[in-house]
């Protein structure tokens, strides 16, 4: 069974979300998505000032076994990027959760419409066995 924090929402997509409370998130993939990739060796990150809509692409994340395109789960621009993963991108690996996110986005005011609490997302992972 994944790790699957509580505080977060989730997509079928296999992104968290955290919201600030404030009108902004923190997103990043689920420690699912992320053992399922394996070792990441590079992700791509979305510009800043970017202008997203709920699934869209914005960014890529390779491993050495795969390349996966990266969906947002909400609508909304984005503020900050990790930089920190252009040389430790191993982060997602090690630290899903904390460390390893992707991005920050301001949301467009409905963004966390149909996200799923970590039940209802454990739901989908156990119905994909």
């Amino acid at each position: 069974m994944s790790n699957l924090p509580a505080n977060l929402r989730y997509a079928e997509s296999h992104e968290w979300v955290l919201d600030h409370q404030d009108g902004t998130v923190t997103v990043g993939i689920t420690d699912h998505a992320q053992q399922a990739l394996g070792d990441v060796v590079f992700v791509e990150l979305p510009e800043v000032g970017a202008a997203l809509t709920k699934g869209q692409e914005f960014g890529v994340i390779e491993s050495v076994k795969a390349a996966s395109d990266l969906y947002s789960p909400v609508g909304g621009e984005v503020i900050e990027v990790n930089e920190a993963l252009e040389d430790a991108p191993e982060t997602v690996n090690e630290a899903p959760y904390e460390g390893g996110w992707i991005m920050k986005v301001r949301l467009d005011s409905d963004a966390l419409d149909g996200l799923l609490d970590a039940d209802a997302y454990q739901a989908t992972l156990s119905a994909d066995d």
